[in-house]
């Protein structure tokens, strides 16, 4: 159904950043919104994109070759990814060159040149079709999806004891920078890449990589950043999710992606498919540690039974306090109301619930001077989307075919 609806205790925790990843089960919750159907407001005239809006929320849907893709995303949403281009490359980079001392487009191309090489040429030029197709500089438009190389951003993940039926709930709460408005640019992107796995992507428009998505084969991410800065030979994180988005189906075989990449700077992530595993990542160029479900750390607090637990310090241990209230009986309304302040900052910018099994998602986006967790959560499922892209394009077809008999 569519509806609206080993390094220190500081760097396990979580430096400079903070987001939330987190696996558990789902059930209809309170603070939902209440459902609006998915109406398709923009056809891309090559044939491969949706525009579609879910309530107020924006949807796309885009198919084909990376430069397909590109393209359909850059006509289709081109005005929104103009504007948040500008926003993170002059207006958050004018601001560090100010406070830094270094000039931003200075250290954007060096993290360009150093991450280039080990940058899959695919999403190079899906990058650059979106980047034409919207009137943006190349330039620009690869700085603006190399950003979070600049500025890095917490995770959980429950099941089995820990969940109502003992079903997965995987939540992300991302935050970061909600103050610049990032979330006027907000959309639900479902990527489907000729002969890869589809996935959706929690984005924003004009970004073709991730740091929140499920794909279609139920597996599902979400990382926080680290320290590290400067360790910029590798492909960048958030390519790297989407590369594990469109060629892993398991748990197993995204750790393995993630181990055998060349990786940038310190993050965490936190992973969970429909068989039900889960675990808990901190890499960095050198080393990956997994944390399995249940295993306790020193530099972490209580980590209940199956569950994984990553988060900055003080969110972390109100994060597990209220794992353990909600312990055995965790659904997406308990979630909710977990993830809210102060698990959440003030800086929430985007919140996912996902249930891997049956790959729902409910998100919530923070509003003009609300976090996130304070806004109501719209649902979609993966699979239903897919579907329905399939049969838009298909009567598209039959309605071309018609007028051209007539």
């Amino acid at each position: 159904m569519i509806s609206y609806a080993a390094p220190s205790r500081r760097r396990w925790l979580g430096v400079r950043t903070a987001g939330l990843l987190a696996g558990l089960c789902l059930v209809a919750a309170s603070s939902l919104a209440g459902e609006a159907p998915l109406r398709v407001v923009g056809r891309d005239p090559e044939g491969h994109g949706l525009w579609c809006q879910l309530g107020h929320k924006t949807v796309l849907l885009v198919s084909g070759t990376p430069e397909q893709m590109g393209a359909a995303h850059g006509r289709l949403l081109g005005a929104k990814a103009r504007k948040l281009v500008e926003r993170v490359v002059y207006m958050v980079g004018g601001a560090d060159s100010l406070h830094s001392g270094q000039w931003f487009l200075d250290r954007m191309a060096e993290i360009e040149r150093r991450t280039l090489p080990h940058i899959p040429p695919r999403f190079l030029a899906e990058c650059d079709a979106l980047a034409q197709a919207a009137g943006i500089s190349q330039r620009d438009g690869r700085y603006g999806n190399l950003f979070p190389e600049r500025f890095h951003c917490s995770g959980v993940a429950v099941r089995g004891k820990a969940s109502l039926g003992g079903r997965v709930l995987h939540a992300r709460v991302l935050d970061y920078m909600r103050d610049i408005n990032l979330q006027g640019y907000a959309a639900v992107v479902v990527f489907m890449p000729e002969g890869r796995h589809k996935w959706m992507s929690l984005g924003y428009a004009g970004f073709v990589g991730t740091v929140t998505a499920m794909n279609e084969k139920g597996l599902a991410v979400g990382e926080m950043g680290g320290r590290g800065e400067g360790d910029w030979d590798g492909m960048p994180m958030t390519f790297l999710l989407r590369d594990v988005m469109e060629r892993a189906a398991t748990v197993d075989e995204a750790l393995a992606i993630l181990r055998q990449t060349p990786r940038t700077c310190e993050y965490y992530y936190v992973l969970s498919d429909k068989s039900k595993a889960m675990v808990g990542v901190w890499a960095d160029p050198r080393q990956l540690v997994v944390l399995r479900p249940g295993q306790q750390h020193p530099l972490l607090p209580h980590v209940p039974d199956d569950t994984v637990l990553i988060s900055g310090p003080d969110r972390a241990e109100h994060l597990s306090r209220r794992l353990v209230e909600h312990y055995g009986r965790i659904d997406v309304a308990a979630m909710i109301e977990i993830l809210k302040r102060p698990v959440a900052m003030r800086s929430n910018l985007h919140n996912a619930i996902f249930a891997p099994e049956t790959l729902d998602m409910w998100f919530a986006d923070a509003g003009k001077t609300s976090p996130a967790c304070d806004e109501p959560y719209a649902h979609c499922n993966l699979g239903e989307l897919i579907r329905f892209y399939g049969e838009a394009a298909g009567s598209a077809g039959r309605q071309t075919a018609a007028s051209a008999r007539q």
